[in-house]
This record gives C-alpha cells, structure tokens and sequence, in this order.
C-alpha cells in the first residue's frame, strides 16, 4: 500500500501553472485508481484559485478533477487570502486548518505520507 498526499501550489497565471495542476490531478488519479493505495489531494497557497474554474462544468479539467474530487480538501486559511472562500463554500471542499489555519504537513508524514507538490 502507497499514501501519497499530492499538493497543489501552483496558481492560475500561467501555461506552465496549468501543466502542474494537470500533472498534480493525474497524479492523483494514478493513485486513486490502484486499489489498496491511499492519497489526499490537497489545494494550498495559490493553488485554491483553481477551486471556482475546477468547478465549473465548462473548466477543460472539470471531469478530471471529478474524478478525484472526493479526495481534494483546501487550506483553509489560503482560500481566504486568495479570495475564493465563497467558491470553496459552495462547492462544499473540505477545509484543512490543523496548524496555524493551513494543513499539518508534519501529519501527513507522521501518518507516513509521500509528500509530492506541484
């Protein structure tokens, strides 16, 4: 069995910002897709921006993200300091603030997470 924590940090700015996200969602999917293994997709910093476009149905990577949404949570304090705390709200995205407001890194390798950010 793998636990792979996959974190998103990559913003909404540029082609190269796209290619992370992408390649963080697949990864992802890689990992859901293989039973018995474990992954947590986790939105942090600029990476929350892509909550509202991910979200939309008409988003180029809406169905890829669908298909590994149930895994994907927020930092909690980031969607407020990027703005997109009512898209996080009505998308109902789980929100993480274990340390501080953001997600407890140091957890996810106490509970012996592979940490892979894009």
């Amino acid at each position: 069995m793998v636990k792979a924590a996959i974190v998103i940090l990559a913003g909404t700015e540029s082609h190269a910002d796209t290619g992370r996200l992408v390649n963080g969602l697949e990864a992802a999917k890689e990992f859901e897709e293989n039973e018995g293994d474990e992954v947590e997709l986790i939105f942090d910093g600029a990476g929350t921006e892509w909550i509202p476009e991910l979200e939309d149905e008409d988003s180029d990577y809406h169905g890829l993200y669908q298909s590994v949404r149930d895994e994907a949570a927020v930092c909690d304090f980031c969607a407020g300091a990027f703005g997109v705390d009512d898209a996080v709200n009505d998308a109902g995205v789980v929100r993480l603030d274990d340390h501080d407001g953001h997600p407890s890194i140091r957890s996810l390798v106490d509970d012996d997470y592979e940490i892979i950010t894009f």
